[in-house]
């Protein structure tokens, strides 16, 4: 069932940044190609031409692909300079989301008739970076079986700031704002420091009509101790930077470590436990020097 949507129609790119996953951006590529309403384009940011998929059909709006940097954060900045100037709405997914069927038609819609907005985020039904995972078959079901809404029945709530595995920016009040490239590697934390300051040129809000599966795949993260220490170390930077106020950020940190303490007895096999409160405990000792430098994960 095609959407029909009133009113103007606006542009629409999604970006994907990937990395060491060609395959997986294959398969979102064919989602993609499957939506109500297309994307005007597709943008992969990638470091290199190994990590770009090779598509098993043509599809009917360009792909292009940046290259050059790795990073999420800058991978994601080089991608927004390429596109910027020739979009309305820029939608960041991960390269292992799956959105559903109405997903990109919902986006358009929600930017059309609330101009107050500056950023959309969809409902993730299932995150399977909450757990082992989830494979694309089943990630693909789910989406399928989703019921259809129309906007107005649409639950609408405020938040800080947006999770990146899915979200959309009203392209016109990006301006300068760059993802910060300080967030090395995975970023952590990034998502929400850049769609954070958007709040004082519009809401960021979540929308639960807009909808999709995150499969959460293990494949090309950051080793357990690098992502322990960015768990402590990401969090407090921003609370200095003065993006993320403690009240959201502290919390976040206490729980990682709490879960990490706890867990390390018997981790999970999916997740590297140890490693993650060793980095949490080497960003502490950092902090209680006085030092926060997310980039020194690099040195790890």
């Amino acid at each position: 069932m095609k959407i029909r949507l009133g009113g103007t129609v606006m542009k629409l790119v999604v970006i994907i940044p990937t990395l060491g996953r060609p395959g997986i951006v294959a398969r979102l590529i064919e989602e993609l190609a499957l939506q109500d309403r297309l994307p005007d384009k597709v943008v992969i940011a990638a470091p290199d031409a190994s990590h770009l998929p090779e598509l098993a059909f043509t599809p009917v709006f360009p792909v292009e692909h940046v290259t050059g940097r790795r990073g999420l954060t800058a991978q994601r900045n080089d991608a927004m300079d390429h596109v910027q100037d020739d979009f309305d709405i820029i939608t960041f997914l991960d390269d292992d989301f799956v959105p559903a069927r109405d997903y990109l038609a919902l986006v358009e819609e929600a930017f059309r008739r609330k101009p107050g907005w500056a950023v959309v985020m969809g409902h993730v039904v299932e995150d399977g970076a909450r757990n082992e995972g989830l494979d694309w078959s089943k990630g693909a079901a789910l989406v399928r079986n989703l019921p259809r809404h129309l906007f107005e029945e649409a639950r609408v709530a405020r938040h800080v700031g947006a999770y990146g595995c899915n979200m959309s920016i009203r392209t016109r009040l990006i301006g300068t704002l760059r993802f910060d490239e300080r967030l090395v590697l995975y970023g952590w934390q990034e998502d929400i420091d850049f769609t954070s300051q958007l709040r004082r040129r519009g809401e960021v809000v979540g929308v639960d009509i807009i909808r999709g599966v995150h499969l959460g795949i293990k494949a090309g993260r950051v080793s357990g101790t690098r992502f322990g220490y960015s768990q402590v170390a990401n969090p407090v930077y921003l609370v200095r930077k003065g993006t993320v106020p403690a009240s959201f950020a502290l919390p976040l940190v206490l729980r990682n470590l709490a879960a990490n303490v706890l867990r390390s007895i018997r981790p999970e096999p999916y997740i590297d436990r140890r490693g993650r409160l060793r980095g949490n405990l080497l960003a502490l000792g950092h902090l209680l020097r006085g030092r926060v430098e997310p980039e020194y994960i690099m040195k790890l």
